[in-house]
């Protein structure tokens, strides 16, 4: 148990020491004078645990290093130990490293429904300073208020999928927004030609883990869903299956890939369930952040290298 419980507090991100100044942290820290200047260290914390309490106190050691220097903050306590606080400095460290990448580019969230786009989207748009939009929800505006689902029923699907690329060219003419798309925004290529002029961000979640989610607040509110019989975890996952066999090859077009089995692997958690949107926003801005070095790599002629 405490083995398990150790390895889902390793942080491998970079966290910026600065955010902690201040806290009450207790224990002694020997570091090189690089990383002193720097504050900043990638923090591995081997702990005997209190499972049951969310702010820990902890008698470690906590091995500090960077690419060519180590530090050690020797057995003693660290009181408390906020597991919160740091995915969160971690979250706005990436966000800092993201932003002078994005040149002021919105970001555009696609994936399953049940994906988790809204709710990550609003937390990367906070910390970039970026407005959000959920596309959805600007479709329903438009129409006075009736819900997608209504929609579905009293226009059909088509109608629904016009409106939703007529949300997406406005917004693509706009800067600075962090845009949650619907799951079947992926169908059209025209809707690509508006999201690539942003950087596009596919959160791809095991469908178990999608027909979980949608089993647990029901299938109301998901047209596509909505007229299956059976429990809800099955008729989630039939139809959820359908769905990816129609669209999966089409998220691949995102510029970026947020993998939760892979963010799973990284923590050392057994479950995808077990992810915070913290974590899954702060692999978001990782794997954004190389798409741009690598697209700005591209950019460079071959005389300048």
């Amino acid at each position: 148990m405490e083995a398990a419980i150790a390895q889902r507090i390793r942080y491998p991100s970079w966290v910026d020491w600065r955010e902690f100044e201040g806290k009450s942290l207790r224990g002694s820290l020997r570091y090189p004078q690089r990383v002193k200047e720097e504050k900043r260290f990638r923090g591995l914390a081997l702990a005997h645990l209190q499972p049951e309490r969310r702010k820990r106190s902890v008698s470690s050691e906590v091995l500090c290093s960077d690419n060519n220097s180590s530090a050690l903050l020797e057995a003693g306590s660290v009181y408390p130990f906020d597991e919160d606080l740091i995915l969160k400095a971690t979250l706005q460290r990436k966000a800092e490293e993201v932003k002078p990448f994005l040149n002021g580019r919105s970001m555009y969230l696609v994936g399953m429904m049940g994906s988790g786009k809204t709710t990550v989207g609003k937390l990367m748009s906070k910390v970039l300073g970026y407005s959000f939009f959920d596309c959805d929800t600007l479709i329903e505006q438009a129409m006075n208020g009736t819900s997608v689902a209504e929609i579905f029923v009293h226009h059909g699907e088509n109608f629904f999928r016009g409106k939703e690329t007529d949300a997406l060219k406005k917004l693509s003419s706009m800067y600075q927004v962090v845009v949650s798309t619907g799951g079947g925004a992926v169908i059209r290529p025209i809707n690509w030609c508006y999201m690539h002029k942003g950087i596009s961000i596919w959160l791809d979640v095991p469908l178990e883990a999608l027909a979980h989610r949608i089993a647990a607040v029901g299938t109301g509110s998901r047209p596509l869903l909505h007229d299956e019989s059976g429990d809800a975890y099955s008729v989630a996952f039939k139809r959820l299956s359908t769905i990816w066999d129609e669209r999966g090859e089409a998220y691949t077009n995102a510029n970026a890939r947020v993998s939760l089995e892979n963010i799973a692997a990284k923590r050392g958690y057994k479950d995808v369930s077990d992810l915070t949107p913290t974590e899954i926003a702060i692999e978001a801005f990782e794997q954004v952040l190389s798409f741009l070095e690598k697209e700005e790599t591209m950019e460079i002629p071959d005389g300048d290298l």
